[in-house]
């Protein structure tokens, strides 16, 4: 996609999130969105971004104005690299200061960590769109969790270490769930999906590191759409 395309999409979807008000991407705007597609920022994570600041300033009491792309600039970066390290495009040789700084953990305490886990899990075994076998692992996992969280807030060492691992194994059961549960129509368009976010990729990174690609970037389309808490503390 060239930039010009890319700018008017970001541009529609802007309009669309900020209630129908237009705001033109022109001058020095233009020339930030420009940099994100020389970047190859795919669009999904620049949508997610403008989502996330517009939710934030829709909740501030002083909000009168509608949300400009340049306050997004900070929430794209953050969902950039988190969308880097989820698929596993990031090159060291790419990695800056800022980029190590950016990714330094402030994240929530691990027994509030677990407490979000626990609610994201308990509302997935209410939905009865799910696939049944998917509701009980959720609330199987929902009752596991619940019961550790005591033990996550004096947890040092070994044991810190212990239930961590089994916090990325819980993980991987839900994914692995959702995937067997999920119809064929939907994990061909999540495929499509990723495979488009990866395209400005594709001439860089060797096959086999590209298709390990796509299949990440396939479940964290699929953990988005199903709505699917992230289980494992990063």
């Amino acid at each position: 996609m060239n930039p010009g395309a890319y700018c008017r999409d970001v541009e529609s979807y802007l309009c669309r999130q900020n209630g129908g008000h237009l705001i033109r991407i022109v001058g020095p705007a233009f020339e930030l969105v420009c940099a994100w597609q020389a970047r190859q920022i795919p669009l999904s994570v620049v949508y997610r971004a403008i989502d996330r600041t517009v939710e934030r300033r829709a909740s501030s009491p002083s909000r009168r104005r509608p949300v400009r792309i340049e306050f997004c600039e900070a929430d794209v970066q953050e969902l950039f690299d988190e969308w880097r390290r989820a698929v596993g495009v990031a090159r060291r040789g790419e990695e800056t200061d800022t980029d190590t700084q950016r990714r330094t953990p402030r994240g929530p305490s691990l027994p509030a960590h677990l407490e979000r886990v626990v609610l994201g899990l308990t509302a997935m075994r209410a939905k009865r769109a799910h696939p049944e076998a998917l509701r009980d692992l959720a609330g199987r996992l929902a009752a596991e969790l619940d019961a550790a969280r005591a033990a996550a807030r004096t947890a040092r060492g070994d044991r810190r270490e212990r239930l961590l691992a089994r916090l990325e194994g819980a993980d991987r059961e839900l994914l692995a769930a959702a995937r067997t549960g999920a119809d064929e129509s939907l994990r061909d368009r999540l495929r499509a999906d990723a495979e488009r976010e990866l395209a400005g990729f594709r001439e860089r990174m060797p096959p086999a590191e590209l298709r390990k690609a796509v299949e990440a970037a396939a479940d964290r389309l699929l953990r988005e759409e199903l709505d699917l808490p992230r289980i494992a503390f990063d």
